[in-house]
């Protein structure tokens, strides 16, 4: 059984009754590695309209998933399912939010995920508006106790609002405007963690090398800010190799891959694996 890091008891989150240790699991584990550098931690993108794919993957033990909702089909109604059955199942799920506007962190928040990932961030400026509009407590984030979140009413107003309030706010770093404010935007209070985007980056950098050494030198810089600020950096890999070599250069929670790219590759395997003659 795994165990609340706040308190020490056993997981599921709710089994935790102090109010503020309800604090979600995945902050623990996840994204406060600032004092665990050791610590690797490792999950995927979904990208599959399907609550099947969250039971299956729940069996998994995977550090948390990634809702892809800037890159994948994924409508409010969806994310509603999605969301559902990752919390029924206590599985850490952050949502890629395909745009920075309050009403879709909102609903994204509302709906019960433990986080946001943020595109785009090319600014501390654009770093303290994400972080106003996902915070009740000096954010501009509205409340409604009848969402998930909330309990459907169930929940003290103080609990909902402090767990809320806790939930992780990662930052992508993907254009030659964010690099240039990486440092700005790592010091925004509020801001949990940041992930390098390489293959933007590298489009707005001019740069036809997502693993180049311009792109290399950026990806050092972006750890540089984060570590002075104790902030966990997030790198996108796809695989293993790739993602100890960002390790090595102060990385230490990974995005590998997705549930599309894990069945296409386990399938190619397979054909592999029975070669036609």
């Amino acid at each position: 059984m795994r165990l609340c890091g706040r308190c020490g008891r056993g997981w599921p989150r709710r089994s935790c009754s102090r109010a503020l240790c309800a604090i979600y699991f995945y902050r623990d584990v996840i994204f406060m590695l600032a004092s665990f550098p050791s610590y690797q931690s490792v999950g995927i993108f979904i990208k599959t309209d399907s609550p099947q794919v969250i039971e299956v993957l729940a069996l998994a033990d995977l550090d948390f998933l990634v809702l892809d909702a800037e890159h994948a089909p994924f409508d409010r109604a969806s994310l509603d399912r999605m969301l559902f059955a990752a919390r029924a199942l206590d599985v850490p799920m952050l949502v890629r939010v395909p745009d920075q506007r309050d009403a879709t962190i909102l609903n994204v928040l509302d709906l019960g995920a433990d986080g946001i990932v943020v595109p785009h961030v090319d600014s501390a400026e654009h770093a303290r508006e994400v972080v106003a509009a996902a915070r009740f407590i000096g954010g501009r984030r509205g409340i409604s106790l009848s969402a998930r979140f909330g309990g459907y009413g169930t929940r003290s107003r103080q609990e909902a609002i402090a767990e809320a309030d806790q939930n992780m706010i990662v930052c992508q770093i993907e254009s030659a405007a964010a690099l240039e404010n990486v440092e700005a935007i790592a010091a925004v209070a509020g801001v949990g963690a940041l992930l390098i985007g390489r293959s933007d980056l590298a489009l707005s950098m001019g740069e036809d090398d997502p693993a180049g050494s311009v792109i290399m030198a950026a990806v050092d810089r972006i750890v540089a800010a984060a570590r002075a600020n104790g902030l966990p950096v997030v790198m996108v890999c796809a695989n293993r190799a790739e993602a100890q070599e960002f390790a090595a250069k102060g990385a230490s929670v990974f995005v590998v891959g997705s549930d599309q790219s894990m069945l296409r590759n386990a399938a190619k395997k397979l054909r592999a694996d029975f070669p036609r003659g």
